[in-house]
């Protein structure tokens, strides 16, 4: 059974997509913590960061970038959570990207 995100990719569940390529797609998240809030994900599963081969990353990092662009942002955090224990509920990898243009984001309290 694929995963949500798995699904997304295949267009089997509608997103609101931001860039998409080959590789990755970032979709803004349908329950957003900032004004700005945008996952990004590699299109093959991978569990969580972890489980994910570190070659990837290195291209997932520009792919970021182009999303900052595209968002027309320069000020964000990438948050990933790696496990239930930090807060992973999809176990698909995926980046948080969430900024806020207007302001200063701020820190929300970790426990």
């Amino acid at each position: 059974m694929d995963c949500i995100f798995c699904k997304i990719v295949k267009d089997e569940i509608p997103s609101k997509k931001v860039l998409e390529n080959d590789k990755f797609l970032a979709f803004h998240d349908i329950n957003p913590i900032a004004p700005i809030h945008v996952l990004i994900i590699p299109k093959e599963h991978y569990e969580k960061f972890d489980l994910t081969p570190s070659e990837l990353f290195s291209e997932m990092a520009d792919f970021i970038k182009n999303v900052a662009k595209e968002l027309n942002i320069t000020d964000y955090r990438l948050i990933t959570n790696n496990g239930s224990n930090a807060g992973q509920e999809v176990f698909h990898l995926h980046i948080h990207m969430v900024a806020n243009p207007e302001g200063k984001l701020k820190w929300p309290k970790l426990v």
